[in-house]
């Protein structure tokens, strides 16, 4: 383990700067005339020009990477390689923050696409601090083709192999026994984890629930609730979101899943593209966050000054369809994982909102949460709840209060 310090080279960031004062953007009109309207900010067609052009000249000559980057080597950041079966030692990033308590439980936390590990920093404060009873010893790894670690050397590198990292990662560390935090990616990732490492895995919580519905074959207690139990206005909206992302807005993944190369081109090559992929995403799948400009370009910066290059990051869509290794793939998380408590946190604009029964299809649910408001980037958006939540869960009262005992101390 040693300390890490994020530095860009002057040479990349001109070259950025270089690029977006070249850039060329498509021309919106048509679209406009089209739709029979005048707003041509509507995000309708995706990222809209004027935003884009807006962010892309504020990042070409406004934006301060420098003083970003300096608040970024704030954070408790270390690096260390870790070994991967089948392929080369990997140099890993990540946050470690450890509390003052002997009896904190170590969490890690898990990010996805397009997030990075910034999305945990808004609750570090309070995870050291206890309240409810318990606190958090905190690491929050770049994953392998993400932020300022390295990528992967061949294919096949899937979600067995992100799982591996994390687990041994950890085990680095001291610790043995531990829980999780995760969504999108940080979802299957996890729930990998907890079928790969039972006995270290103790509990889980997630924000993003992917889950089908019971049947009576695996789940007949929860597939008699389902049946009998009609859908609530808050399952209908809920399916009715999970249909927009189904129909309007999941586009990327089937790019990302199937060709990621060819995509990878155009972000690697043009930050503008870069970032109109990655803002459509921000505004779609949160629930009227109010992105501040810096917040935006700070989360894509991370993307295009990572150590392995933005088209890296896309490779986890195909590899985790394409390499199921040992039976670790997207499908077998979605179903019931018996080892692993499990704890829910329901946002009305995930990118899929399952009625409650489907969730507890995942394995023994010990906690849940409903939200009034919320998006996909809940540790970003609303990083008191999470906090609250995994106060619930595994303090004072929760059904996993004390679930991994003492901690060593280093």
């Amino acid at each position: 383990m040693a300390s890490f310090t994020i530095t860009v080279p002057e040479e990349r960031i001109t070259a950025l700067k270089q690029k977006l004062s070249h850039a060329t953007f498509p021309d919106e009109r048509l679209i406009v005339l089209t739709l029979q309207q005048l707003d041509a900010a509507s995000w309708d067609y995706g990222a809209p020009l004027s935003e884009v052009k807006r962010l892309a000249k504020y990042w070409e000559s406004g934006f301060d990477w420098r003083a970003q980057e300096a608040q970024l080597n704030q954070l408790p950041n270390f690096h260390q390689g870790v070994e991967v079966d089948g392929f080369r030692e990997l140099d890993i990033h990540y946050l470690h923050q450890r509390s003052d308590s002997p009896d904190a439980v170590p969490l890690l936390f898990c990010h996805g696409w397009p997030g990075s590990y910034l999305e945990v920093t808004k609750m570090l404060a309070a995870l050291k601090g206890t309240g409810n009873g318990v606190s958090f010893h905190v690491v929050a790894p770049s994953l392998p083709n993400f932020g300022w670690s390295e990528g992967a050397n061949k294919r096949g590198f899937g979600l067995k192999q992100y799982a591996e990292v994390n687990h041994r990662l950890m085990q680095s560390l001291g610790y043995d026994k531990y829980v999780t935090q995760g969504g999108d990616w940080g979802f299957y990732i996890t729930r990998a984890m907890g079928l790969m490492y039972p006995k270290s895995v103790l509990a889980s919580h997630v924000n993003m629930i992917r889950a089908n519905p019971p049947t009576w074959s695996s789940n007949p207690i929860l597939a008699l609730q389902h049946s009998i139990q009609p859908y609530s206005d808050r399952d209908r909206k809920g399916l009715e979101r999970s249909r927009w992302f189904t129909e309007e807005g999941s586009g990327y993944r089937i790019l990302q899943t199937t060709k990621p190369q060819t995509l990878g081109y155009s972000l690697t090559d043009s930050p503008v593209g870069l970032l109109a992929w990655i803002l459509e995403k921000l505004h779609d799948w949160t629930d009227d966050y109010p992105w501040t400009d810096n917040e935006i370009l700070t989360w894509v910066s991370i993307y295009w000054f990572s150590t392995a290059g933005p088209a890296a990051s896309l490779r986890i869509y195909y590899e985790a369809i394409h390499s199921a290794g040992d039976g670790i793939s997207r499908d077998r998380t979605q179903q019931w994982i018996s080892t692993v408590k499990l704890g829910l946190c329901h946002s009305p604009k995930e990118l899929t909102v399952v009625p409650l029964t489907w969730g507890r299809t995942l394995g023994p649910v010990v906690f849940e949460s409903q939200k009034a408001k919320g998006g996909h980037f809940a540790a970003w958006e609303m990083p008191e709840e999470i906090v609250a939540d995994l106060r619930s869960m595994f303090g004072r009262g929760g059904k996993c209060y004390r679930i991994t005992g003492a901690t060593p101390k280093l």
